[in-house]
């Protein structure tokens, strides 16, 4: 407990699923925390509140400059800086997945727009104020998949491979800057969106089965990574891609 005191970390996507637990882990560790969402923030703000931390809550799009120049704005003003952040805002769990050749351009651009560009125009917005700050830390949520190429999600596996690819030129271009940015790639994760999206049904045994570890991962079994990403514990970690899926892929 206490790895975070007196920081100050902006999570974006994190209304609820596994950003709003992100979040929560992060005031757990003593952070104050703006949790930000296109969806309402208020549960997973009064889930913080009611175990004594400090949030507060706003409605970003990471895809709009002025959003995210009000988010670094309420960070700064409202919770004292940013020290941490946090890229977690992604299209997944509402995806139907289908041959690349079904996908169209505007399903294709979506998701190339909110989960790859976003997280571009969001470290465009915050690096100034990590600059001015002496330094940060930035956790970027990729994902397993563009190790092995799962059939029927080639756009989203394609937009997080980029983002492994932007966290690692952002790495080189701020190290100097001490600012550490790092990605979690995690493997089928059982969010609640993910349990409700039947598209995925045909992916659990057999991802369960290609694992070293033989059960279905969970939304905790990430939390441990990010904290150690998000905390001095990594100060000599930078550009790289954590895999979290139970052995599934190793590097």
């Amino acid at each position: 407990m206490g790895r975070l005191e007196g920081k100050t970390a902006v999570i974006t996507g994190a209304a609820q699923g596994i950003g709003a637990l992100m979040a929560k882990a992060m005031a757990d560790e003593g952070a104050k925390v703006l949790v930000t969402d296109v969806q309402d923030t208020a549960d997973a703000v009064k889930a913080i509140a009611d175990a004594g931390g400090t949030a507060l809550g706003q409605k970003v799009d990471v895809t709009s400059n002025s959003d995210l120049a009000e988010m670094v704005d309420t960070a700064k003003n409202a919770l004292g800086g940013l020290d941490i952040m946090v890229n977690n805002a992604s299209i997944f769990a509402t995806i139907k997945p289908k041959p690349f050749f079904e996908i169209d351009d505007d399903e294709f651009d979506l998701i190339m727009r909110v989960n790859t560009r976003g997280v571009h125009q969001v470290m465009r917005a915050i690096v100034p104020t990590m600059i001015q700050a002496g330094g940060g830390k930035v956790v970027n949520i990729a994902s397993g998949t563009f190790y092995y190429g799962p059939p029927g999600l080639s756009h989203y596996t394609a937009s997080k491979g980029a983002v492994i690819a932007l966290t690692r030129c952002h790495a080189r271009e701020l190290g100097d800057k001490n600012i550490q940015i790092n990605a979690i790639a995690p493997g089928l994760t059982e969010s609640e969106g993910v349990k409700a999206n039947n598209g995925f049904d045909m992916a659990r045994g057999p991802t369960i089965a290609s694992r070293s570890i033989k059960r279905e991962m969970l939304p905790a079994d990430l939390l441990g990574t990010l904290i150690y990403l998000a905390s001095s514990d990594s100060d000599f970690v930078t550009g790289q891609t954590v895999n979290v899926d139970g052995g599934k892929y190793n590097l």
